[in-house]
């Protein structure tokens, strides 16, 4: 169970008060990824969105989870009703067995509004981000693979095609992450939620 790895990192950050638990997802889908959220909040650590060296470059998101002021509180309180969560849990908030991250009824709701925080961060700037690098990186590669080879009338226009083509398949994967994002931006002003927050 991957779960354990990481929440076993999690414990421990708590025990040695680390202010700020990160972790490069490690699971199929992003809701696995806010069920973890939710028991990391249950022992003291909140989600709070990517962490700040997620934009310089890295291939994988880097989301960041900060420690509550009641931490201690809330991870005693825990562990008192989950004295056992490993080696095979259950762990808070979820059901018995299988990967360990499938949310019990009654807190999906908060699990379904972490995925939307998780999915904004992600389609949002960091998305556009990542479309804009990609735009470039083609035509750059192009261009510079012209200069070594030597730029022909022909091999001008072929590259200037392919250019145009991804450029334009770029714009047409951005259409669906737009309505996805309103999607999940309605569902957390619905909530009341303001995200990003301001204060991060």
């Amino acid at each position: 169970m991957i779960l354990r790895k990481y929440f076993s990192e999690l414990l421990e950050d708590g025990s040695q008060n680390v202010q700020m638990h990160t972790l490069i997802n490690p699971w199929r889908t992003k809701s696995q990824l806010a069920a973890y959220a939710y028991i990391a909040e249950q022992y003291g650590y909140r989600y709070m969105g990517l962490a700040p060296y997620s934009s310089s470059g890295r291939s994988f998101p880097i989301f960041g989870f900060r420690r509550l002021p009641d931490a201690e509180e809330r991870a005693r309180r825990t562990q008192e009703q989950y004295p056992h969560p490993l080696p095979n849990g259950p762990f808070p908030g979820m059901l018995e067995g299988g990967d360990g991250l499938t949310p019990r009824p009654d807190v999906r709701p908060e699990v379904d509004l972490l995925h939307a925080r998780i999915q904004v961060d992600l389609l949002g700037g960091i998305g556009k981000k990542r479309l804009w690098r990609l735009a470039l990186a083609v035509p750059l590669g192009l261009f510079l693979a012209l200069l070594l080879r030597g730029i022909t009338p022909t091999s001008a226009l072929v590259a200037g095609c392919i250019s145009l083509a991804y450029i334009l398949y770029l714009c047409a994967v951005r259409i669906p992450m737009r309505r996805k994002l309103a999607k999940y931006q309605r569902m957390l002003q619905a909530a009341g939620i303001a995200w990003p927050p301001t204060d991060s």
